[in-house]
């Protein structure tokens, strides 16, 4: 059996759903709150502790990271083949992942979590928002979510983001105009590691990023058209967590223009 760990909205959480769904592997659903904290109990840090999503349990063998959780999926169970045959295609596919995982993900967090996911924080109590921050593990995400919330689009790191935003999207728009996916000829991890992230700026109203990029736009299109996307995204969207992002990023694209325009 497997059991998944996860959050609706967690970028992480949508790929290994989606990877799920492209194998169409059966999953027991154990959906945790991250705004309540659950992925901070001591039963779930028993599991993972790091105190994030997805987390996944395979007859009893816990594997953790997105990444490394689709690619284990990948291994276990190989049919269809996620990873290109090719050995150059699929080095390909590990370095489109590598800088998810080194560089746009951290970005990601601050992007989204100074335009939009702040306000939620900053509804809370006073002595519970101390405590949210307090309980999170890793030091360095403790101290950027603490700035986001405190100083949003102003925290030096959302500048920081932008830029990264810009030079992958440049870098993705002419991969594309080569290949038709990201690692070749065919759909990958890759892919499915980089749909969450297209997916989150398409929520935040920020797609007039990809005006003069339509390679990326064409990907998308052809992204969501696949069983899989519904699967992973659309059943588990949450509307007030969407609303909110539309909101706030519609706000947010003229500052982003000034940051591309420095």
């Amino acid at each position: 059996m497997i059991e998944l760990y996860h959050a609706s909205m967690s970028t992480c959480a949508q790929k290994v759903r989606m990877t799920l769904a492209e194998k169409q592997l059966d999953w027991d659903s154990k959906l945790l709150d991250l705004r309540a904290s659950d992925q901070h109990q001591p039963d779930y840090l028993k599991l993972n502790p790091n105190g994030v999503v997805p987390t996944l349990v395979d007859d009893g063998q816990v594997v953790i990271e997105s990444t490394v959780i689709c690619e284990y999926l990948d291994d276990a169970y190989p049919d269809p083949a996620l990873k290109p045959e090719a050995p150059l295609a699929r080095a390909t596919m590990r370095q489109w992942t590598k800088r998810l995982d080194e560089v746009l993900h951290f970005y990601t967090g601050v992007l989204s979590g100074s335009i939009a996911f702040r306000y939620q924080h900053l509804a809370r109590p006073a002595n519970e928002l101390k405590a949210y921050i307090a309980n999170i593990p890793d030091p360095k995400r403790r101290a950027r979510q603490r700035e986001q919330i405190e100083r949003g689009m102003d925290a030096p790191q959302f500048a920081d983001a932008v830029g990264v935003f810009d030079s992958f999207l440049t870098d993705l728009e002419e991969q594309l105009a080569q290949t038709r996916w990201m690692a070749g000829e065919s759909f990958s991890l890759a892919e499915i590691g980089y749909t969450p992230y297209l997916i989150r700026l398409d929520e935040l109203q920020l797609w007039a990023w990809m005006d003069k990029r339509p390679h990326i736009s064409n990907l998308y299109e052809r992204i969501k058209s696949r069983p899989s996307f519904a699967a992973a995204y659309l059943d588990w969207r949450n509307d007030a967590f969407c609303a909110l992002m539309a909101e706030k990023g519609s706000e947010a694209w003229p500052k982003i223009q000034e940051i591309l325009r420095q």
